[in-house]
């Protein structure tokens, strides 16, 4: 059944998005060795460029650069290597895209750098919480932040993950991190909660969370949720090894009906063309009518 949609905005440094229906397409854009889906692809800067470009043409209304792979066991690069990977990448998309530019990152020093060289959102997979200065960064840069739940981190995450109920305990954690970044400085209008699919999470842990992310809404803040390509849905198809585009585009439909405003993906021109089909044929109130 799908949701009535609560239209929210989101205050970036240079605009402020609108985001109602259908939900605003966050391209990934992985400028690493070993990211788990697209690892390699994009490192070199010149193709990382270009692939933005065709990202941006594709329909996409945010670009998420990320320049250390989360993949479940994957190890921490430094700050330096990090910074190396991603800011000639911002710093040549800045000028050049009419989109934002999003950082993902858990350093507080490569998203000062980033958000500097013209990254506009600080998107976070420990919720603000891995470097001690990464709420003190998003202050006074007035960056939009994504605060997204992990339980452990990349190297523990999937060992053993444990809920008593997982859609109110990662509510009550949103809440908690919501709470911890107003009280920091951080405007509320320009945050953003991720109930972090795949984060430490089972296979029928993710689909438990995606049936009650509506449930997120009443924040009354944007709720990103990113499910690309993820060994859930290789699960649910039957096949680990089977292409997931498909299965991603179903979730990000039934994301669509829920209320979610925006959906974080690897295959862009897909979605949107999903989207807009979706749409003409009713399944998205507000545009179908």
């Amino acid at each position: 059944m799908s949701q009535t949609r609560r239209h929210v905005t989101w205050e970036l440094p240079s605009k402020i998005l609108t985001l109602s229906s259908p939900p605003l397409v966050m391209a990934i854009l992985n400028v690493t060795p070993d990211s788990f889906s697209d690892g390699g692809k994009h490192f070199c800067p010149s193709a990382a460029m270009e692939a933005a470009l065709r990202m941006e043409d594709a329909g996409a209304g945010m670009i998420d650069i990320g320049g250390e792979s989360t993949r479940p066991y994957s190890l921490p690069v430094s700050v330096d290597e990090e910074r190396r990977r991603v800011l000639p990448v911002i710093e040549s998309l800045a000028s050049r895209l009419t989109i934002p530019l999003s950082i993902d990152t858990s350093k507080a020093k490569v998203a000062e750098d980033a958000i500097a060289a013209g990254a506009q959102v600080i998107n976070d997979v420990t919720g603000l919480t891995g470097d001690p200065d990464m709420l003190q960064v998003a202050v006074t840069s007035k960056a939009g932040v994504c605060a997204m739940h992990m339980q452990g981190t990349p190297q523990t995450m999937q060992d053993q993950p444990t809920y008593k109920d997982i859609v109110t305990e990662i509510h009550v954690y949103l809440q908690q991190r919501l709470g911890a970044a107003i009280q920091a400085g951080i405007n509320w209008q320009s945050i953003c909660l991720d109930p972090g699919i795949g984060f430490g999470k089972t296979h029928d842990h993710n689909l438990q969370l995606l049936r009650g992310v509506h449930s997120f809404l009443d924040f009354n803040r944007p709720i990103l949720v990113g499910h690309s390509r993820k060994g859930f849905v290789g699960k649910c198809i039957g096949d680990s090894n089977a292409d997931r585009m498909a299965g991603t585009l179903a979730v990000s439909l039934a994301m669509a009906l829920a209320g979610v405003h925006i959906v974080r993906v690897h295959d862009v021109a897909e979605t949107v063309h999903a989207f807009k089909l979706f749409a003409a044929c009713g399944a998205i109130p507000e545009l179908g009518r």
